[in-house]
């Protein structure tokens, strides 16, 4: 077995982290202030062909596995993981439609998707819906001229923001088999915004609620069939699992960085405090959890690209294990910094509560764990 990354991509990661370092990390302390990231950004990632990582190379897409994406991910979130972060997003829903959208949805939408002209958010959680996704109740009534939309999803990253939105709608009867998936331009008639979340972390990314008021849309913009829409977004959730799993290893890792740098500086009874064992014991066991964090995530990734029957058992163990790694390592590097570690001028901080939010999005861990222990239980 080959653990080692190809010529390719090493390039990819170098070429993702050189960006990260030089457009996003000496702004995210304002971004996440202002609560928003500039939306020139956009273009200039999209330049490097990571506005379709995984849309095929037939659609105009950059074609990568799975494996290549977390590379990106993991390099960008060493910069910001909330930038990072909803990079996913926009690359999960242009997978969405560029596997299961019609020859003239494509060809309408996705120039401007793939340029981020059009940036987009992903629509599946409702205000009373969350791990229990197929309860949703945003309703698309068909029409003679294609449908009306009438409900409320809410944490939409990029609510208000983004240019269109992939959502997730019932057509049909309660249960799975009743939700579609449709597209929805801003702007479009009946289409709103509630007031932006103030959150604990991703602070820089615009969240808020999605409202449909008999917002009526084409019937073109239905996206695949009708009634698949529930498979279209949980087969997006997999590689969504695996891209914020690497956002988490991405932050961890620059946080154990910054707290290397902070413990040679700094002084205490005579020596800089890396030199006292019971603290190298701490740094040891952090580089270990994220290296065994990373070789999990990949192996993951590997199952994902290769079609392994077991690839969604494997992403929930990752994304699971990777995130809450993430977690535990920044939170320890902030204690390594002491009172400065509480400190925004550090870094560290923004670190802990950004990455916290990974454990509970792309279904929560303990849905993980559920996914894992109903797999385990059918085997036997």
């Amino acid at each position: 077995m080959d653990f080692a990354l190809t010529e390719e991509q090493t390039a990819i990661f170098d070429m993702a982290h050189a960006f990260g370092q030089d457009n996003i990390a000496p702004h995210a302390r304002d971004w996440e202030k202002q609560g928003t990231i500039p939306k020139e950004l956009w273009p200039q990632i999209a330049e490097l062909g990571f506005g379709g990582l995984y849309v095929s190379e037939d659609t105009g897409g950059s074609g990568l596995t799975r494996l290549d994406a977390t590379l990106v991910f993991e390099a960008l979130s060493m910069a910001c993981p909330s930038v990072a972060a909803f990079l996913s997003i926009h690359n999960m829903c242009a997978k969405m439609i560029d596997t299961f959208g019609s020859d003239e949805l494509k060809q309408r939408v996705m120039p401007k998707i793939l340029s981020m002209e059009t940036v987009l958010s992903y629509c599946l959680t409702e205000p009373g819906s969350g791990s229990d996704a197929a309860a949703l109740k945003t309703r698309a009534t068909r029409t003679n001229e294609g449908y009306t939309l009438n409900g409320t999803k809410a944490f939409i990253s990029g609510g208000g923001y983004s240019d269109a939105y992939v959502v997730m709608v019932r057509t049909g009867e309660d249960g799975p088999k009743g939700i579609s998936t449709v597209y929805v331009e801003d702007g479009t008639p009946g289409l709103s915004f509630g007031g932006l979340e103030d959150k604990m972390g991703w602070r820089s990314q615009p969240t808020a609620q999605v409202q449909f008021d008999d917002c009526k849309i084409s019937a073109n913009n239905l996206v695949g069939q009708e009634g698949h829409g529930f498979k279209y977004a949980m087969a997006g959730l997999d590689g969504g699992r695996l891209n914020i799993s690497a956002c988490s290893l991405g932050a961890a890792q620059t946080a154990l960085a910054m707290t290397l740098q902070y413990m040679a500086e700094r002084k205490a009874f005579g020596k800089s405090i890396d030199q006292f064992q019971a603290l190298q014991f701490r740094l040891a066991d952090m580089e270990i959890e994220l290296q065994a964090a990373r070789t999990f995530l990949r192996h993951a990734a590997w199952k994902l690209d290769t079609g392994a029957p077991d690839a969604t058992k494997f992403c929930a163990m990752a994304k699971r294990f990777v995130t809450e790694t993430g977690s535990k390592v920044v939170n320890q590097c902030l204690q390594l910094h002491g009172g400065y570690g509480y400190l925004a001028d550090y870094g560290i901080e923004k670190l802990v509560r950004d990455l916290r939010v990974h454990e509970i999005l792309e279904g929560t861990n303990e849905i993980m764990r559920l996914i894992v222990a109903r797999q385990l239980l059918a085997e036997q």
